[in-house]
């Protein structure tokens, strides 16, 4: 039985804008099991300078960052999209165990199977110090609100 992920390409505009959607919210769950259901069994990453190839290895990364990353908020946006890929640019604001902010600006390209299960991503992340006062990012914990600004909007 195959897993399906809808929405499935080939994507139109509003079908990447949903998915980039709902990537951001399973990514702001911070829970490394449901992020993974998004991946195929063999999904290959680049992540920074790391490469994983597998749920598992996947699970492992994001279990590894979000004990890195604490009280971690995330804003994707959709950059580009052709047939079964999008391309997104996001930016996400953490702080370390010594309390030191970060804002993190990056860009992921996507390529899915038929099934709108992710096959490859790669991922160039850049971190910047920030103080608390310059975060943009306040909502709860939590997937964003859906009237919170996005990073246009915040002039990011």
């Amino acid at each position: 039985m195959s897993e399906l992920r809808p929405p499935l390409p080939p994507f139109t505009y509003e079908t990447a804008v949903e998915k980039v959607r709902k990537a951001e919210d399973a990514w702001n769950s911070r829970d490394p099991q449901r992020v993974a259901l998004a991946y195929t069994q063999d999904s290959r990453w680049r992540n920074r300078s790391e490469f994983v190839q597998g749920r598992p290895a996947i699970i492992g990364l994001l279990t590894r960052k979000w004990e890195k990353e604490l009280d971690y908020r995330l804003i994707k946006e959709l950059w580009a999209f052709h047939q079964n890929r999008i391309s997104v640019r996001f930016q996400y604001e953490w702080h370390d165990s010594t309390g030191n902010w970060f804002r993190s600006h990056g860009n992921e390209q996507w390529e899915f199977d038929e099934n709108g299960l992710m096959r490859r991503r790669e991922a160039s992340i850049n971190d910047v110090p920030i103080s608390a006062s310059e975060r943009k990012f306040l909502w709860p914990l939590g997937p964003r609100p859906w009237e919170h600004p996005g990073l246009n909007e915040l002039g990011l």
